[in-house]
């Protein structure tokens, strides 16, 4: 079964959700595939993976696993010896997405100052001229076409998109403190050591709770509340990166039967495939 595993959950079907514990050492073939349960609840999870001989779990010493406290209860039940890694792409995510929420903010805000304009200009009878930036944007269009510059760093900006960010961090500063700090957050997981972490992350916590910007208070707290398992990241650099993609494969295996109608025979075959 391997020490090193990886719990995810997957859509089989109409979006019936199955839990699949992955062996890192399968690399995506076989023997990798260590069980797939049906449903997500922790009691469901436990009632299969207890069924694996007591040594064999006992044996395991790491599982990389998302923030769900489901899977969390089920993996301290089962694998007792374990650490239990929160996977770095599901953190870093939590910091994005509350940086994407503020510019989707920022542009539900400039919809509404725009249908507000051009109701002025009908009442005055007059043509409503939207606001055109150097780049040939609306503001509106600015921050919808902004979306995946906020997801990278600085240095892998083209010459366009330099131009973009540089016009939206003056249009909208906040936005600009927002990127800074989410570039910060990753940069933590640049660390080797396990020490220097966990104290760029408090001091991370601790700015985003000095800062007026509320989107990154539910980021730090999540952090603060699940920050053992975050830090258990830097003992190996493990990452959920081999359940993400044996999902891909799950999900390319059932496009290419045209989607799932015979689950229990679908999961037969995913046993034969990869356990």
């Amino acid at each position: 079964m391997g020490e090193y595993l990886s719990i995810d959950e997957v859509s089989l079907s109409q979006g019936e959700l199955y839990t699949f514990v992955t062996n890192k050492n399968g690399r995506g073939k076989k023997g990798t595939l260590v069980a797939s349960i049906k449903g997500t609840l922790s009691k469901d999870i436990v009632n299969v993976l207890e069924k694996l001989p007591i040594e064999k779990r006992m044996a395991v010493k790491e599982v990389t696993l998302d923030m769900a406290k489901n899977m969390e209860s089920a993996v301290k039940n089962c694998f007792t010896c374990a650490d239990l890694v929160t996977d770095r792409f599901h953190v870093v995510k939590l910091a994005i997405e509350a940086l994407q929420h503020i510019r989707i903010k920022l542009r539900w805000q400039e919809l509404d100052e725009e249908n507000a304009a051009i109701g002025d200009a009908k009442k005055q009878g007059k043509k409503y001229v939207p606001k055109v930036l150097e780049n040939g944007d609306s503001p509106k269009q600015l921050l919808a076409r902004s979306r995946y510059i906020l997801t990278i760093k600085t240095i892998d900006w083209t010459p366009n998109q330099k131009l973009r960010a540089k016009i939206l961090f003056r249009e909208y500063p906040l936005l600009k403190q927002a990127y800074q700090h989410t570039m910060e957050f990753r940069s933590i997981y640049e660390y080797n050591t396990r020490i220097g972490a966990q104290e760029k992350f408090i001091n991370w916590i601790n700015k985003s709770m000095e800062q007026n910007i509320k989107e990154f208070y539910t980021v730090a707290n999540s952090v603060q509340n699940n920050l053992t398992n975050i830090l258990n990241f830097f003992n190996h650099r493990n990452t959920n990166a081999n359940a993400e993609s044996f999902n891909s494969k799950i999900k390319l295996f059932r496009a290419n039967l045209r989607g799932v109608t015979d689950t229990p025979f679908f999961l037969f075959r995913l046993n034969k495939l990869f356990a």
